[in-house]
């Protein structure tokens, strides 16, 4: 039986491979075969990640042989020995994930050096500087990768030599400087592992492998994949490529460039270089690079090559690529091209602009822009006035844009402690992988070194979060808490605003302002809608917030909350003399206080929402949330109310429940006091009449919550029939109407068949339905999700994201049985899933008419549904 396939020659595979292959790996395959000018190397496939650890950290039998097959192919092409004294072929070995996961994993660059094929790389280039420089990049990036070593002690070793030397860069160190570093970085490995740097370029292969497959489940890789909602189950290529080198002098150098502007979707193209340098300068930010439009003047025809290839790259993949480069001694070559992350903003210029110049078609264009990157573009901005009067401190790059203001901390774990009640600034000299739990807790980032496609700025750009990279001035003393710029010194706990879009950082607090929306957003949005079948409402309880629902294409309201017009100062205390209230006479003389205001309410939101459906649910908290708790205030309302304390705290208590969650609340209260439910009726429908006369058209939907049992549906339906009966026989005007019901209740689910016999609609209520399915408090459930989530027993908090598996299929139920009992039965969702990409991909595939969400997630929402309807389209065709 022939062995598996685990190893494929640049070439060899292509870019529809990326599952098995990765990112970096198919793209390899794909340039190559193209005609670009892509050093030769190998992938070793992602299945072989996943066996590594099902094997306990031992490779599959016949990858070696595998590996050693294509190692002398990669020889042969390179006319090069692997470890030859004479001719030494050099490697990378790096890692490449299905998804781009920027310095999240590991790499190992210049591998096959020792100390005898240094002397040939020496003598061969007839650079001895260059030798020594890539041979302590090596046995430096070999002890802190594969053998562990603590980072810090290289770079202090380094930083010493150059204190003696009396320089600033490492580019001004000798060759005999760079040798004795080597030395020292050797004795630093055996002092910390207790065993010398290994030798053997075929042992450090073997090595250097399993420290990337490792790397697939280092704690930042995986707070990176929790972070974007990755799965953890893909593993890792490893990509194994001949060296080129841009550290050979001044006629050498390295780059990282996108296609376009990732930041703003600018059709230019956009990247850094560094001259004499390896590719990790640049990422790393240790070097502050130049802008690429430099290398025009220092590298003409390299330029003019790399613009070239921009082109073919862009129709080729049809989107904005982010590449990596090196020159080595005049000639270029291309080691990297992936899809570009890109900030909101981009994502969207990008894929209008493509749309615009013939590259993608507008569906192509809709999914390009993910539906949770929308968000940022309601980003808030500086306020234009009020920066003029700001206290400007310095100025650095605009690597990712917003706006940004917190207190200032100078590492992660400070970061992700304090952020849980304060706005932060994550401030450091510059950022690694390490920080990514910071960098995904804090409001924004600033590094005094590292360029715009810095591991900080990709970051930040691929987190939609605000940041100043290479603010030069600033210098950082971490240990101390402080940085200082330009005179200036600001300490741990200040507040520092940015503003990405411009690189300026500020002193103090600076407001900020919503943005504007542009003319192509609105272009974008509008053939969102042309692909989206299922509707978006709002969950408004204002008519702020239903003008708000509506400026972001809200179709009506799914969701008004009637309690919470019971808060506000001039009507709770009428509520209040309604609950204490001893006899329904008494409570029915509190509810007529409260009707007009109520009336009111509905009236103003009807107003903005002319024409749309609004979903209006019946009182639905127990009464006892509307009542002190504490004695002190017990005793205030009371005089407020003409009460003793003693009466009121007796009330209180008689309403106090084990578990109100599942008590006195919803339809129940309705059928315990029918006049609670009269006077909301009434205010409803009183409201609707008045504003028809006006030449409003008011399509009022009344919602009755918590139901378990088709009886009660049939009790308060009848009486609201009644009530509407009522009114349009004294003002002799008809008006439509529909009842409804929230299914919330598992039983609801079961019996939705006879539920919808009396409902018309029904709207899935999955905050409550989550947590009676569960079985979980989601008031206490916070306090252990992170072990739920830690040890694997749920991927996502289930109230964030609807639970396809169990509470999915309530809801697939009640949506079938419903509909077999009432054909044309409307049915929606109003709970916090309503805006959930997801979610809203579930809704869409069980048959939902809509989706309710708050009123700033009404674009995200409109979004996920044109991907759900495009997603089940393109499935029907494949």
């Amino acid at each position: 039986m022939a062995l598996k396939k685990y190893v494929y020659f640049f070439g060899e595979g292509k870019r529809e491979m990326k599952k098995l292959l990765g990112g970096k790996g198919a793209n390899l395959s794909e340039m190559t075969n193209i005609g670009l000018p892509v050093p030769c190397g190998f992938t070793i496939t992602t299945e072989v990640c996943n066996l590594f650890y099902d094997l306990g950290k031992r490779y599959p039998e016949g990858l070696e042989d595998q590996i050693e097959e294509n190692l002398k192919k990669l020889e042969e092409k390179m006319g090069m020995g692997f470890g030859d004294e004479k001719n030494p072929l050099l490697v990378s070995v790096r890692s490449g994930a299905v998804f781009s996961m920027p310095g999240m994993m590991d790499t190992v660059l210049n591998l096959g050096l020792n100390d005898k094929t240094v002397a040939a790389l020496i003598e061969k280039t007839k650079n001895e500087r260059f030798g020594w420089d890539s041979y302590r990049r090596f046995v430096q990036m070999f002890g802190d990768v594969v053998m562990d070593v603590e980072h810090n002690k290289f770079e202090e070793a380094l930083q010493s030599k150059k204190d003696k030397k009396n320089v600033k860069f490492d580019t001004e160190l000798t060759a005999e400087d760079l040798r004795g570093l080597v030395e020292d970085y050797k004795k630093i490995i055996k002092e910390a592992k207790g065993r010398n740097f290994p030798q053997d370029p075929r042992e450090q292969l073997k090595m250097s492998i399993g420290a990337v497959f490792g790397s697939w489940n280092n704690k930042r890789a995986i707070s990176y994949r929790n972070i974007h909602d990755l799965p953890h189950n893909l593993g890792t290529a490893v990509n194994v490529q001949a060296m080129v080198f841009g550290n050979m002098g001044q006629d050498s150098g390295t780059g990282v460039a996108f296609t376009r502007n990732p930041a703003t979707g600018e059709d230019k193209f956009y990247g850094e270089y560094l001259i004499n340098a390896q590719g990790e300068d640049v990422v790393a930010g240790t070097r502050t690079p130049q802008h690429i439009s430099k290398l025009e003047e220092e590298m003409p025809e390299n330029y003019k090559q790399l613009m070239d290839i921009r082109k073919k790259l862009e129709e080729h993949y049809r989107d904005m690529q982010d590449v990596e480069f090196t020159i080595q001694e005049g000639k270029l070559y291309m080691l990297q091209t992936r899809t570009g992350k890109r900030t909101a903003a981009a994502a969207l210029q990008i894929a209008v602009d493509m749309v615009d110049q013939g590259y993608i078609d507008k569906k192509t264009a809709v999914t390009r822009v993910e539906p949770q990157m929308l968000d940022q573009l309601l980003h808030k901005q500086l306020d234009k006035k009020a920066k003029k009067n700001a206290e400007l401190l310095t100025k650095g790059l605009p690597a990712s844009p917003g706006a940004a203001l917190g207190k200032v901390v100078f590492d992660a774990d400070t970061a992700v402690k304090e952020a849980k009640s304060e706005n932060v600034i994550l401030v450091r000299t510059e950022t690694s992988p390490e920080d990514i739990q910071g960098m995904a807790v804090a409001q924004g980032i600033l590094t005094a070194r590292g360029g715009m496609t810095s591991h900080a700025a990709v970051v930040a750009r691929g987190m939609g979060k605000c940041c100043v990279a290479g603010a030069e001035d600033i210098k950082v003393f971490e240990d101390k808490q402080y940085f200082e710029v330009n005179g200036s010194k600001v300490n741990k706990g200040d507040w520092v605003t940015l503003d990405g879009s411009t690189g300026e950082v500020f002193k103090g607090k600076i407001p900020v302002v919503d943005p504007e929306i542009g003319k192509n957003f609105k272009k974008f949005m509008s053939w969102v809608d042309d692909y989206k079948k299922i509707g978006v409402r709002a969950n408004a309880d204002t008519p702020n917030d239903a003008k708000v629902a509506l400026n972001f294409g809200a179709e009506g309201i799914g969701l008004c909350r009637t309690e919470h017009m019971f808060f506000e100062a001039d009507r709770i205390k009428a509520m209040r003399k309604m609950i204490v209230a001893n006899s329904k006479e008494e409570r029915e003389k509190a509810l007529a206080k409260l009707l007009p205001i109520q009336k009111k309410d509905f009236m103003e939101i009807f107003k903005v929402m002319n024409d749309m459906p609004v979903t209006i649910r019946l009182l639905d908290p127990p009464l006892h949330e509307f009542l002190p708790h504490e004695d002190d205030d017990v005793r205030e309302i009371a005089g407020e109310l003409g009460l003793k304390f003693d009466e009121l705290k007796a009330t209180v208590n008689s309403l106090h429940e084990m578990n109100p969650m599942l008590g006195h609340r919803g339809c129940r209260l309705s059928i315990t006091y029918p006049e609670i439910l009269e006077m909301q009726v009434r205010a409803i429908f009183e409201a609707t009449v008045e504003l028809t006369k006006e030449g409003y058209k008011v399509k009022p939907e009344v919602m009755i919550p918590l139901v378990g049992d088709v009886k009660e549906v049939k009790v308060l339906k009848d009486q609201i029939i009644k009530i509407a009966d009522g009114i349009m026989k004294k003002e002799n005007l008809k008006f439509d109407y529909k009842v409804g019901t929230m299914i919330e209740v598992p039983r609801a689910c079961v019996t939705a068949d006879e539920i919808a016999t009396e409902a018309e609609f029904f709207s899935f209520g999955t905050n409550d339905l989550t947590q009676m399915a569960y079985g979980f408090s989601r008031d206490d459930f916070g306090k252990f999700l992170p072990d739920y989530i830690e040890k694997g027993i749920l991927e996502k908090d289930p109230f964030a994201t609807l639970d396809r598996n169990g509470v999915g299929q309530l809801i697939k139920m009640g949506v079938e049985k419903g509909r077999k009992a009432r054909e044309n039965l409307k049915i929606g969702i109003c709970g916090e899933h309503g805006g959930d990409p997801s979610s809203v991909e579930f809704c869409h595939m069980v048959g939902m008419d809509y989706v309710s969400c708050s009123p700033y997630r009404v674009l995200v929402a409109r979004l996920a549904a044109a991907h759900a309807a495009i997603k089940e389209e393109e499935q029907k065709i494949y």
